[in-house]
């Protein structure tokens, strides 16, 4: 994979912060984590696209008429295999 150098300011509050990040031995150095955040933040939105489907896809299904109680009841009874 290349890599692309990037230059970015941050405030006196954040250096503090990723340098306290750092020297906890999480991370080799400011690269490692900076890159673990745009990581973070890249399968966090995936996981929002990923549920804005899921409800979007259930809400085309409209309204059940089975109760909470039911729904659950079949679910508990697909978990158990009864």
């Amino acid at each position: 994979m290349s890599m692309q150098r990037k230059t970015i300011t941050i405030t006196n509050q954040m250096e503090s912060w990723v340098k306290t990040q750092v020297d906890s031995g999480k991370y080799g150095n400011d690269s490692e984590y900076f890159r673990d955040l745009v990581r973070r933040d890249q399968e966090r939105r995936e996981a929002e696209n990923h549920l804005r489907y899921l409800l979007d896809e259930a809400e085309s299904t409209g309204v059940s008429d089975r109760s909470p109680q039911d729904i659950w009841d079949e679910a508990e009874t697909r978990l158990t295999g009864n």
